[in-house]
């Protein structure tokens, strides 16, 4: 079963298996990190505690981290990157002309930046496991999907 990656063990001559896709599945990949779940099942949790992620999924195995650092892009691309622009519009836009609004647009925003800080680290762990699913590397294994309905 091998239904997201290049099987290796492809020496019958079959048709090799296909990418999973679809604007629908990678939607639902994006909505489980956003939740904190497992991004390949669904059902394992990304997240111990507030802020500290699990190394591996308890329900499939997935390992949601291969090498120290693999999730910095998409958290940086996702999470640091808006929160620059929104201080940054915040700062030069209203703050500069209306100081107590400014003040208190920044403190508002703030608060739902940290409170959604998990979920958004959550997506980039999710887009992460998109590009080995899209990009694969015969090192890194993946778990079988448990949704296979394409074999």
């Amino acid at each position: 079963r091998c239904a997201t990656r290049v099987c290796s063990s492809n020496s019958s001559g079959a048709e090799p298996p296909r990418m999973p896709g679809g604007f629908t599945w990678i939607r639902r990949v994006v909505a489980r990190g956003w939740h904190r779940r497992c991004p390949h099942c669904g059902r394992g949790r990304l997240f111990a505690e507030w802020g500290r992620h699990l190394d591996r999924c308890q329900s499939c195995g997935l390992v949601y981290e291969r090498n120290p650092g693999d999730t910095w892009f998409f958290t940086i691309i996702g999470d640091r990157l808006p929160i620059a622009v929104m201080v940054a519009v915040i700062y030069f836009g209203v703050f500069r002309t209306r100081p107590v609004l400014g003040t208190a647009l920044f403190v508002a925003l703030m608060s739902v930046v940290i409170w959604t800080s998990p979920n958004r680290w959550g997506v980039g762990i999710a887009l992460h496991y998109l590009s080995r699913v899209y990009m694969p590397d015969a090192d890194d294994p993946l778990p079988p999907d448990p949704d296979d309905r394409l074999h």
